[in-house]
């Protein structure tokens, strides 16, 4: 495994981080959890990443049982707070939301704090002021050692940041945006500055849109996967992805890759990419894309001048 630090902070991710979005809860069992997990850690993974979102937080107490065999210091444990529920104040990141939304977590996970908390989305109810306050002091309560953001826009991240600065405040380290070949604007145009200024990681997620790049939607949307539950494409961008991903997968095989492992591998050679999500319901799934790292080091720069030619 190969391990990067984190923007400017000074502890290190592993170039591949385990999620529990798919992998813990909503039909995945505590055992699976385990066994994913297991995996992961025995082949370098010393970050996990959930939210009080998944699975109506059972993802939370799936991913914190799945930990608790690991030494604490080794792990990097990132969560999430912006729905906590459908009352009132259960949304967003108010100070009383923050702080509740925390101990709750940290409840379900069983820890004492996690290593970073993210704003799962820009609350814009709440001052970012407010939201920077609220984030400060819960890390000198300890709670939690670093705080980020996820799908936030760049203007209010920067925001946040020189907030931060000038009242002598713990700012955003990390940015969780989704990346892949098929959504690449946000974070290698939008986000640069703003990521380089500031010296912040990023965890991103989606590295394979959604099982797309996989090639496992080229006959038609199966009933129960993920795009037919909410599709985010219309027709003719569907049937546009279907098209490049047809050349993509053709490459993949002239490469003698898996299409999963190379399209991490493209999302690794970013510099901006501090750690890349992959997540996993099932073993084989999970060691395909424990592949992706062999293949980032293995690919020379006309191999991924041919991935940029597809999709530009």
């Amino acid at each position: 495994m190969e391990y990067r630090k984190l923007g400017k902070t000074g502890i290190k991710v592993s170039a591949l981080s385990f999620g529990s979005w798919l992998a813990a809860g909503d039909g995945v069992d505590l055992n699976t959890t385990r066994e994913l997990c297991a995996k992961a850690y025995a082949s370098g993974i010393n970050t996990f990443d959930t939210a009080e979102v998944y699975s109506a937080g059972a993802a939370e107490l799936f991913m914190g049982e799945a930990l608790r065999n690991f030494p604490r210091e080794s792990l990097v444990v990132i969560t999430k707070i912006f729905w906590g529920g459908s009352g009132p104040n259960d949304t967003g990141h108010s100070f009383k939301r923050l702080v509740e939304g925390s101990k709750n977590s940290l409840r379900r996970l069983g820890m004492d704090y996690v290593d970073l908390l993210l704003c799962h989305r820009k609350d814009d109810d709440t001052s970012v002021e407010e939201t920077v306050y609220a984030m400060d002091t819960l890390i000198r309560q300890g709670h939690f050692l670093y705080w980020g953001t996820s799908e936030w826009n760049p203007k209010d991240i920067e925001a946040a940041a020189k907030f931060a600065e000038s009242h002598g405040l713990h700012g955003p380290v990390v940015e969780q945006p989704e990346y892949n070949l098929f959504h690449r604007e946000n974070l290698e145009k939008n986000f640069r500055s703003t990521l380089e200024k500031y010296g912040i990681g990023t965890t991103v997620w989606s590295p394979l849109a959604s099982g797309v790049l996989t090639g496992k939607y080229q006959n038609g949307i199966p009933k129960g996967s993920r795009l037919d539950f909410a599709s985010e494409f219309t027709p003719e961008d569907f049937e546009d992805r279907k098209a490049k991903t047809s050349k993509f997968l053709e490459l993949a095989q002239s490469l003698g890759k898996n299409p999963a492992s190379l399209a991490i591998a493209w999302c690794l050679k970013n510099p901006l990419v501090s750690t890349v999500l992959i997540g996993a319901t099932k073993m084989e799934q999970l060691e395909q894309n424990l592949g992706a790292l062999e293949t980032y080091h293995s690919l020379s720069e006309k191999d991924f001048s041919e991935i940029e030619k597809i999709f530009n």
